[in-house]
């Protein structure tokens, strides 16, 4: 393997630079608000505001990490309300002090979903015991106030003309498969009273409500079999359009808003077909237009000021980035006010992607994102990386990856493969991997390498599989069987489903026990190729010591593998401190294990 003798590698540094994370974006008294995590600054997450005429400036004190541990994912961390940020941290809810350079703890709880009401905070508080909605008064004593309660989870509290909307699931369920919405008569610094359920159940995912300037419910429902935005007035509930996407995103974190209102009556919202995302404007009478962007990946935050919306963007050619569009007349004008690459970076060369469709099992198509080599010619054949994403509920993103590009200017291709369970393609889909965990989502990885095999794109014995939380349970599995992949990179990864089921946060609980009957336990036994192990000490999602155990096991075989253990890295290890170092062990196993073919 030789690069093209234009092509200069992306540095492990740059890389990691530009793997900038922005989330959770805001809108208050004209200001943009939104969550940044820096991996080269140690991965804490910071809140940025933009301002016009000022740009940008960070509001929250260095070195603070903004986060919520809320149902193990978090979201909704920060709000601000009259120049004053309330925001989540390890130990509970903090107030920035009357000159904003320093933060009081007020409430010591695991809180997130932070809501700014009518004089008040609305947010969820979780405990071993449940979930609570609370209120906590913006001036004076800040004591928090109990508005609900309940052993399962609770969601988006929202405060409307005279009530308060809500969302609700049981702990045998997650938001995706099963969610409700409520409403309830609520005053500030009253109490919820009079609840109704206005949408959702066993079979309907009801997420999203928020109040529209008519005074109506909105919310999205997947009763269609696509996520759809749906109108309440009190009395019934009506489509708002019919779209065969997704209109909203699979909820793993509380606090998104994928629409928004204009001023002048309509609604823009962000819709998923596929890989791809694409902005949308429903005028008053349910017209559907599309709106031109440079964006083929937008964020489940959408802010709308005016005609103008803020998003979270991003495109083969372009890491995320926030923008304010102007949506007023014909073509919209795109103003970036924050982005993620740096001068460094001005010269390289990007690897974009092509959209490969792969027949599977049973004659369904399987959707992969195919990046060649950078600087490829029009017959290129290289080692190739197949990534499965995680989730397994989550999908391949159609948008600049500095980290995928730093294997393609290496001489790797890179595909993202959206295998069986993947959000983007109806509700049926996303279901249809409960209980065949390890054997649909493994088949469909392999089904794609054995296309770049028999089409000349990958070199016989050069095709490694990785997969980060869900997609490293899949990699693992990849490897313990006959098939195309000669190694694997697990990252964060699931080994046992069983046990996962009794350590993982009890959010994720029902997750866990749907998605097993599958293909079981990674045994040691099975596993037939090479593995990198990329863990974090401090992961509770997925915890290292069931990976301790199999690398144990794989050491008693003699088997080859690598644990690489992250000190105080959690789940998320591409956008840690650590990020480097990960990235460097998963390009020297690929390498090792090409070197060991070559000379074999």
């Amino acid at each position: 393997m030789r690069l093209a003798d234009s092509v200069a590698a992306v540095s492990v540094a740059d890389a990691v630079r530009a793997s900038v994370s922005y989330d959770q974006l805001r809108a208050c008294d004209g200001s943009l608000y939104w969550l940044e995590a820096r991996p080269d600054a140690g991965g804490a997450a910071t809140v940025t505001r933009w301002r016009r005429g000022e740009g940008t400036r960070d509001v929250s004190p260095a070195g603070f990490n903004v986060t919520s541990g809320i149902h193990a994912y978090g979201g909704g961390s920060f709000a601000v309300a009259g120049g004053t940020l309330w925001c989540v941290g390890d130990d509970g809810l903090y107030r920035s002090r009357r000159h904003g350079d320093e933060l009081e703890l007020i409430l010591p709880a695991s809180l997130g979903d932070l809501t700014v009401g009518d004089g008040e905070l609305l947010a969820v508080r979780e405990s071993e015991h449940g979930d609570e909605l609370i209120a906590v008064p913006l001036t004076g004593s800040p004591q928090p106030r109990t508005l609900l309660a309940s052993s399962g989870f609770l969601g988006a509290p929202r405060p409307g003309p005279g009530s308060l909307a809500w969302c609700a699931w049981n702990e045998r369920d997650m938001p995706w498969d099963a969610c409700e919405v409520w409403v309830a008569t609520y005053s500030p610094r009253g109490h919820a009273g009079n609840p109704v359920k206005v949408a959702g159940g066993p079979d309907e995912s009801a997420v999203e409500p928020r109040w529209g300037p008519d005074g109506a419910l909105y919310f999205m429902s997947d009763r269609t079999g696509w996520w759809n935005l749906f109108r309440w007035d009190g009395h019934k509930v009506e489509a708002v359009a019919a779209i065969a996407g997704e209109c909203a995103a699979e909820p793993w974190e509380l606090g998104y808003a994928s629409y928004d209102f204009l001023d002048d009556g309509r609604i823009v919202v962000a819709v998923q077909e596929g890989p791809r995302h694409r902005l949308v404007i429903i005028s008053p009478g349910g017209a559907v237009r599309s709106v031109g962007l440079p964006y083929t990946s937008i964020k489940p935050y959408l802010v709308a000021q005016g005609t103008r919306v803020a998003l979270i963007g991003a495109s083969p050619t372009a890491a995320p980035q926030v923008a304010l569009v102007d949506l007023v007349d014909g073509e919209p004008r795109v103003e970036v006010v924050a982005r993620a690459e740096h001068a460094e970076l001005s010269g390289a060369q990007v690897s974009t992607p092509t959209e490969l469709r792969v027949q599977a099992m049973r004659g369904r198509d399987v959707v992969a994102l195919v990046y060649p080599p950078a600087g490829p010619t029009a017959d290129w054949q290289a080692p190739v990386i197949v990534r499965a994403h995680p989730g397994p509920t989550a999908s391949c993103l159609l948008r600049l990856d500095w980290q995928a590009q730093f294997f393609t200017s290496r001489g790797f291709a890179v595909v993202d493969v959206d295998y069986l369970g993947s959000t983007g393609y109806g509700r049926v889909f996303r279901e249809s991997l409960y209980g065949r965990w390890g054997l649909d989502d493994v088949h469909d990885c392999a089904a794609v390498a054995e296309h770049l095999l028999a089409t000349g794109r990958a070199v016989p014995g050069q095709i490694f599989i990785r997969g980060a939380s869900a997609g490293g349970y899949t990699a693992l599995h990849a490897v313990a069987q006959t098939g195309p992949f000669a190694a694997a990179t697990a990252v964060s990864a699931i080994v046992d489903p069983d046990r996962w089921a009794e350590t993982v946060p009890r959010f994720q609980r029902a997750h866990a026990l749907r998605l097993r009957g599958g293909a079981g336990r990674v045994r040691a036994s099975g596993v037939q190729r090479p593995v990198l192990f990329i863990h974090g000490t401090a992961d509770d999602v997925a915890v290292v010591e069931d990976v301790r155990e199999l690398a144990d096991q794989l050491t008693a075989r003699n088997a080859p593998h690598r644990l690489l253990l992250l000190p105080d890295v959690g789940h998320y290890v591409a956008t840690s401190a650590r990020a480097g170092a990960a990235l460097e062990a998963e390009l020297a196993h690929y390498r090792k294990v090409m070197a060991a073919g070559a000379t074999s």
